[in-house]
């Protein structure tokens, strides 16, 4: 089964993963979701990420999510969609709660937060917000 926004079904499995209280969540891997992954590990929102062999011959993604009393992952909003791509310039970054959250863009160096853009002077596609 095909499926139209891959990385919006990430977000929505480690949502439903928190909102469920699970401690472990296995989402269909790619390389894009594994560098998303990477940044959400690297900013602290979530435990810790690794790829298995999965079935089909793809790596699955297993991300472990931190505890319920650290309550750190508190939103997921999906920005730029298939049937609507939203791109930015490198003055229109934006920012995410002032600066509490993190915008993920895909810019022409690759995934990087928006504070990194900032400071590469770069823009690109708004992948996802995170707070």
């Amino acid at each position: 089964m095909s499926m139209t926004d891959p990385v919006a079904d990430m977000l929505t499995r480690i949502r439903n993963g928190i909102q469920a209280g699970h401690q472990k969540i296995k989402i269909p891997g790619s390389q894009m979701k594994t560098q998303i992954a990477g940044i959400l590990r690297a900013q602290g929102f979530i435990q810790s990420y690794d790829t298995q062999p999965g079935e089909l011959g793809r790596d699955d993604i297993v991300v472990e999510l931190r505890e319920r009393s650290e309550k750190v992952l508190t939103g997921l909003k999906r920005i730029s969609k298939p049937g609507r791509r939203v791109y930015v310039g490198k003055e229109e970054v934006p920012k995410v709660l002032n600066g509490l959250g993190i915008a993920i863009i895909s810019t022409s160096k690759g995934l990087m937060t928006d504070e990194e853009a900032r400071k590469a002077g770069v823009g690109g596609e708004v992948v996802c917000e995170i707070w």
